[in-house]
């Protein structure tokens, strides 16, 4: 097939960017990114390090994100499996993006960045839920925030399509599978909601 493998090639496929799509960049939180950034519990995390790419979900109760000053954003992380994927490229490589997404809003919000990982001890207790604290919160200059076109989610009909995890396996069924049997399985499946709940935080 044939390989794309200029700027200008990958221009002239394309054209010119809507005016819009370029003017809607902020360097800093505005109070309209502010109200969105604010009411989304759920973000997307990317990183870069010398393994790859990683995107990793990231979720709270309330804003998933705290803003420490309108070009600093402070982001928790809760307990999880302890791969730290996002974590290792982060002390390696501190560019990030975070995709922020509200259910039944079609448009998301990006901002890009530069992050660090710190565990410090009074940044941790602004985060205290449930006497827990996060092991580390992530700290991440923007760059630059903009909101998303809303094509991809409604083409994809996100928030009007219904459930549709019936029939998708669980995470069970994957690590049986990916273990011959080893691991995994119904008794996971069935061990997963109270381990979940006395592990959130």
């Amino acid at each position: 097939m044939d390989r794309i493998d200029t700027i200008e090639a990958l221009e002239a496929q394309y054209g010119q960017a809507a005016s819009a799509s370029l003017s809607k960049v902020a360097r800093r939180m505005t109070p309209a990114y502010r109200r969105w950034i604010m009411a989304s519990r759920l973000c997307i995390l990317s990183t870069v390090g010398p393994e790859g790419t990683d995107a990793t979900p990231r979720g709270d109760e309330g804003p998933v994100v705290a803003e420490l000053d309108p070009g600093t954003l402070a982001l928790p992380d809760w307990r999880g499996n302890n791969r730290l994927d996002a974590l290792r490229n982060i002390v390696r490589d501190p560019r990030c993006s975070l995709l922020f997404l509200v259910p039944g809003a079609d448009n998301c919000v990006r901002v890009n960045g530069r992050a660090i990982v710190t565990a410090d001890a009074e940044l941790r207790a602004r985060f205290e839920k449930e006497g827990r604290q996060p092991a580390t919160v992530t700290v991440i200059e923007i760059g630059e925030i903009y909101f998303q076109c809303a094509r991809a989610l409604l083409r994809a009909r996100t928030w009007k399509s219904g459930d549709e995890s019936a029939e998708l396996p669980s995470a069970g069924d994957i690590l049986a599978e990916m273990t011959d049997g080893a691991e995994g399985g119904a008794e996971y499946d069935r061990a997963w909601p109270d381990r979940a709940a006395r592990t959130m935080w």
